[in-house]
């Protein structure tokens, strides 16, 4: 699995915490908002593990998470006498800055009016895991599958940037990309249904709505805020910006990132002093 997929691999919201999104993609969403570039120390295991217990995950699923992240390269971990600690290593460091860019943007469903990247690769069907790891880092580059091969997505996108990871540069070499725009008396309608599951996405974002208009019941305000930034994240790999001219006047987009970043700003001040208290009770901070 790569980086990428561990990120934005959770499915969408739900009232069960931990039904909902696997540990590995909370504890990203929680070095994410609130460890990454932020010049904290590695973090004692029991802060992790105490957070995953908050959002109801079991100790020995935490402890086998974070052996799992550090296998697959996305923590380092050290010792302090007897305390293991954790902190992110640049691969992780890099994806989550990759992510940051549209989880914090204020439009993040929003491209300009018209404007289409239409992307083709190939890759052999015997190569499955590649296969999988490309339609993982497209699907969050928000394509859509027009058909076998054929992606697009709404807006200009960085194509180069898309495949510019280590395990996909053999994908980048194979791959014609091109700035579309759409002729008149093209059925756009027709064209977003066919690459996007549009009932699903419009489900996505009234669940969204619905969970964090009355924000779930989860121990602390570092907790919400890991859930909600789960949350968003599997938002954001659902809608990739879908045009909303197209969509009705009453498509949700807009209610969603409202939803999301007055929930955020509420909660962001209490999570990052809980978390500072826990630094220093630790030891960890002065």
């Amino acid at each position: 699995m790569s980086a990428l997929e561990a990120v934005d691999g959770a499915p969408g919201p739900a009232r069960e915490p931990a039904a909902a999104h696997r540990p590995q993609s909370l504890l990203l969403s929680f070095f994410g908002a609130l460890v990454l570039d932020a010049g904290l120390p590695p973090l004692p295991s029991m802060t992790l593990l105490d957070l995953l217990a908050d959002l109801g995950v079991a100790e020995a699923a935490g402890r086998a998470t974070l052996k799992r992240m550090t296998q697959r390269g996305l923590l380092s971990r050290g010792q302090v006498g007897r305390t293991a600690e954790y902190a992110l290593t640049p691969l992780a460091e890099d994806v989550l800055r990759e992510a940051t860019g549209r989880v914090s943007s204020p439009a993040p469903f929003e491209h300009p009016e018209g404007e289409w990247t239409l992307l083709s690769y190939s890759v052999p069907e015997s190569r499955r895991d590649l296969r999988h790891r490309v339609r993982a880092r497209l699907t969050w580059a928000g394509f859509g599958g027009l058909r076998d091969g054929l992606w697009i997505a709404p807006g200009t996108v960085d194509v180069a940037a898309v495949l510019g990871r280590s395990d996909l540069a053999e994908v980048a070499g194979l791959a014609d990309a091109f700035a579309a725009r759409v002729l008149p008396g093209t059925d756009v309608d027709r064209l977003v249904r066919r690459a996007w599951e549009v009932p699903a996405v419009r489900e996505a974002h009234l669940r969204f709505i619905e969970t964090w208009s009355r924000p779930p019941a989860v121990a602390g305000s570092l907790a919400q805020l890991t859930l909600l930034g789960a949350d968003w994240l599997a938002l954001l790999r659902t809608d990739p910006g879908l045009p909303a001219a197209q969509l009705g006047a009453d498509w949700p987009a807009a209610t969603s990132s409202a939803v999301y970043r007055r929930v955020f700003d509420g909660l962001a001040p209490a999570a990052r002093a809980a978390l500072e208290r826990s630094l220093r009770a630790a030891g960890r901070v002065p």
